[in-house]
């Protein structure tokens, strides 16, 4: 029973930082409880352990819990690793600087795409995005590259998972999805019409490895002020140009 206990307390406490990265100005007591259906002092609790150890970090004056700067040496360690994100980042401003726009590189990470490197534009607007948070694979240009490229059974996996709507534009009809996929597999790239965020257009493009299995995606990302409707086919070009050169160094063949 002890080490049930002990396993089920580690569960909750990743529930916790699950929850708490998907939350930029954190939670608090009251609203985990809720979300994770457990009771306050079982929370608090596992904060506290959390908090001593350096994981989560609390605001004096909200008194809400955040995650803490420790684990940006478990996620250092693990981006230092990643094969793909080395192999990319060059390319990545390179295409940035060249469309002036910013620039996202993500992998799957269950049934969403994981933001594992980014380059802003230098224009003031700036994306809410930011390396370590998770797009959703259907309402994102990212993740709708991948799909695309993706075996049935994982599309029927993020489908039943639930099509959740972000915006008026977020594909949330399963038929509807499926129908698309098909025509961003035979163009070669998805384009996010402000589908996960109002205000914002992306292009994407995925990215395969040496057995041409997609393991990721590439996109440029802007405000429908820059990113207009008429440039949509021009930065298509460019980024499934670049995917490419990524997904070559990842092994891909030449002939592709």
């Amino acid at each position: 029973m002890p080490q049930d206990n002990t396993v089920q307390s580690i569960e909750r406490a990743i529930n916790i930082l699950e929850e708490l990265a998907e939350e930029k100005e954190g939670l608090g007591v009251t609203e985990l409880s809720r979300r994770l259906n457990l009771h306050k002092s079982t929370v608090h609790r596992l904060l506290s352990t959390l908090l001593s150890l350096g994981y989560v970090e609390q605001n004096p004056y909200s008194e809400k819990y955040r995650l803490g700067i420790k684990l940006l040496h478990l996620g250092g360690a693990i981006l230092e690793r990643m094969d793909l994100r080395k192999e990319a980042h060059d390319l990545l401003k390179e295409l940035s600087d060249e469309v002036n726009e910013a620039v996202h590189l993500v992998v799957p990470d269950g049934n969403r795409a994981l933001y594992i490197d980014k380059i802003d534009s230098s224009r003031t607007i700036r994306m809410y995005s930011q390396i370590g948070r998770r797009a959703p694979m259907h309402a994102s240009a990212v993740g709708k590259a991948i799909l695309a490229f993706s075996s049935e059974d994982f599309v029927r996996k993020v489908i039943d998972e639930g099509l959740e709507k972000y915006t008026s534009n977020t594909i949330t009809d399963p038929g509807k999805l499926v129908e698309h996929l098909k025509t961003v597999r035979a163009r070669g790239f998805a384009v996010d019409d402000e589908e996960n965020e109002e205000g914002i257009r992306c292009v994407g493009a995925p990215i395969f490895d040496y057995s041409g299995r997609v393991i990721g995606a590439l996109s440029i990302s802007g405000a429908t002020v820059t990113v207009t409707p008429d440039k949509v086919k021009t930065l298509a070009a460019r980024v499934k140009e670049y995917a490419a050169k990524i997904s070559r160094r990842m092994g891909w063949p030449l002939n592709k």
